[in-house]
């Protein structure tokens, strides 16, 4: 046998976990029985309590370490430092993501920094937070007759020194989207929303329909149907904050007429009084 091979000297493994929006059910089998094989549990802190306390097996370490923008995080290099080292004490160790781990995950730079330390990591995919916001809401990102595709987008651009060198270009992205019929999806951009309602309405019309949905699939999920021009405003005025998903499109047009309140001559004659 060769052993000049540092894989081969690797006794532990890796999987990185989507734990999906939130609702338990909402897990995929895989993501169950990985899970539920871990010795070692590295959890973010957008997953929800419940599924670590359903599945994971007595005597897995948890170890809980908060990724959440706008607030105090454990450092990116640190989580990987653990992983590595966990995984080369022989440990099954399962890296726990809210939603998928290759959508605004940082799952991909995690894969690629435990190759470089010659593990090899397997990924199991979670339901992404923009498809089951709009889910919820009985809305689709696509529609033949509204929108021909979907773009999912960070409002939560790079931070430190590069974040000068990778705005995103809001303008560029409305134009598309008007001229290719294309749904945006918005993941932490609340704290940015006027920043971004701005920027967007260089390309869209004001009254482009938008939603915002906190909590997705969760019990205390909450939500707004607004129209671009009101977008800062109506999050301010219904109190969203993150986690929160923005959707903007003209799929949501149903959404947002069934928001609207009902003129009292329209109400009268639906009842016949």
């Amino acid at each position: 046998m060769n052993n000049d091979n540092p894989t081969s000297l690797i006794a532990g493994r890796c999987t990185l976990v989507g734990a999906g929006p939130g609702d338990p059910e909402l897990l995929t089998i895989k993501a169950v029985k990985a899970i539920q094989a871990a010795t070692v549990l590295l959890v973010d802190d957008l997953v929800n309590d419940e599924i670590v306390q359903a599945y994971a097996r007595p005597g897995a370490r948890i170890v809980h370490v908060g990724k959440r923008g706008g607030c105090k995080s454990t450092p990116q290099a640190f989580i990987e430092r653990l992983m590595i080292t966990a995984v080369r004490e022989g440990e099954t160790v399962v890296r726990l993501k809210g939603g998928d781990p290759f959508i605004f995950g940082r799952g991909g730079e995690e894969v690629e920094h435990l190759r470089e330390a010659g593990i090899e990591c397997a990924v199991v995919n979670g339901i992404t937070a923009g498809l089951a916001a709009v889910t919820a809401l009985g809305v689709p990102l696509t529609h033949r007759d509204h929108a021909q595709g979907v773009v999912f987008v960070t409002g939560h651009a790079k931070t430190g020194a590069g974040a000068a060198e990778d705005p995103t270009d809001w303008r560029a992205l409305a134009a598309t989207a008007y001229n290719a019929r294309l749904t945006l999806v918005i993941y932490m951009g609340v704290s940015g929303a006027a920043h971004i309602e701005r920027e967007l309405l260089q390309g869209l019309p004001g009254d482009t329909p938008v939603a915002v949905i906190q909590h997705a699939s969760l019990p205390h999920q909450k939500h707004i149907a607004t129209t671009l021009g009101k977008l800062q405003d109506g999050i301010a005025e219904a109190g969203l904050a993150s986690p929160a998903v923005i959707v903007v499109g003209d799929v949501l047009r149903g959404l947002a007429a069934a928001a609207l309140p009902v003129p009292a001559s329209l109400d009268a004659g639906r009842f016949g009084t």
